[in-house]
């Protein structure tokens, strides 16, 4: 678990204090930061204060983050640094946050990100990490994963030394997400709720921070006497509970889906988990209806056509990618899932997206 946060309006301005006692020597802080903000200086460059060497490192999310990426940040860090830095800073959606984990785990271990894509395979306990996310529902900001596209599947970095060391909420910096982002990221987070809740992994320890969110994605997302700040508060929220109820169980058939879609065509995760769940009633009748609702009522309209193009080849890389996330699918359909699940009929949801 992530073991120290901070909650509040405001709460990023202490970022140097918050950060202050972890400093090594000259060590540097490094920042990682999405290049959504590289133009609008004033709501997160101008209220960081640099020392030493620290540095930000602005980066884009245009596409989903990789193992290479993570490699090529890491090989840069080292090749420009004569200490291990003293923490990475993450600050940016789901993308930057699973980023900045990676980093933090690969300065401390050796090979390349995609010798860890899986369960417990992290050996060193990584450099210290802090989120600050600007966006919330991927709960990417609590998890002990960091979801990466690797040479042959995507796939997390599932690890007792992912988790970030601290973590920083402000509701006063997911205030300016465009809608449709909004929405898609909010639904991850809803997913999380509906697949943990209904799979054969839950807990009572899952079950409760997931109906917890559950609960806060139907008040955001259903009722319309929320402000705008009540909103983006019970969101940042949502998000940390849906991310604590996976901790403890696992996603589904949506997720699994999303990453073939993710490694074959590049679709990003919260849109991707979007077009993938509203296909799935046969699955989830309920969620998926409830889902539908919100969806309308916010006037959101998903892209079609998005396998339309596909090749058969194409296909079998998605098939191949979603069937080999075994967990998921076991949480999903129970310990005999194989016989439940094969790749013509997810090749036929596939071709329906």
């Amino acid at each position: 678990m992530v073991p120290k946060v901070v909650f509040g309006r405001g709460a990023f301005n202490q970022i140097s204090s918050i950060i202050s006692p972890e400093r090594n020597g000259v060590a540097p802080f490094i920042y990682l930061v999405d290049d959504v903000f590289e133009k609008n200086t004033s709501f997160i460059e101008d209220r960081i204060l640099l020392f030493y060497t620290d540095k930000i490192i602005y980066i884009s999310t245009t596409e989903e983050p990789k193992t290479s990426q993570v490699d090529q940040i890491v090989t840069a860090i080292k090749n420009d640094y004569q200490y291990t830095p003293s923490g990475i800073i993450g600050i940016g959606g789901g993308s930057i946050l699973d980023l900045s984990k990676a980093v933090a785990i690969m300065l401390a271990n050796p090979g390349s990100a995609a010798d860890y894509q899986g369960w417990d395979l992290v050996k060193n306990k990584a450099v210290f990490h802090v989120g600050v996310p600007t966006i919330s529902g991927t709960g990417a900001e609590v998890s002990r994963t960091t979801v990466l596209t690797g040479p042959e599947r995507k796939l997390g970095i599932n690890s007792d030394f992912t988790p970030f060391d601290q973590v920083i909420l402000d509701p006063e910096l997911i205030k300016d997400v465009p809608k449709n982002q909004w929405f898609y990221t909010g639904m991850d987070c809803y997913i999380h709720c509906i697949e943990s809740l209904d799979g054969t992994y839950l807990n009572a320890f899952s079950q409760s921070y997931g109906e917890k969110a559950l609960e806060l994605c139907k008040e955001i997302f259903l009722e319309t006497s929320l402000t705008k700040a009540e909103a983006d508060e019970k969101l940042m929220m949502a998000s940390w509970h849906g991310g604590m109820s996976i901790a403890y169980s696992q996603v589904g058939v949506a997720h699994a889906m999303s990453y073939g879609l993710a490694y074959v065509l590049g679709t990003k995760h919260g849109i991707g988990n979007c077009i993938v769940f509203d296909k799935l009633e046969k699955y989830y009748p309920e969620g998926v209806a409830l889902f539908k609702k919100m969806k309308e009522l916010h006037n959101i309209d998903l892209p079609k056509g998005v396998c339309a193009n596909v090749t058969e080849e194409q296909l079998d890389v998605m098939t191949k990618v979603a069937l080999s996330l075994e967990p998921l699918w076991e949480n999903a359909l129970g310990r005999d899932w194989k016989s439940k699940i094969d790749e013509d009929k997810l090749k036929t949801i596939y071709r329906a997206l």
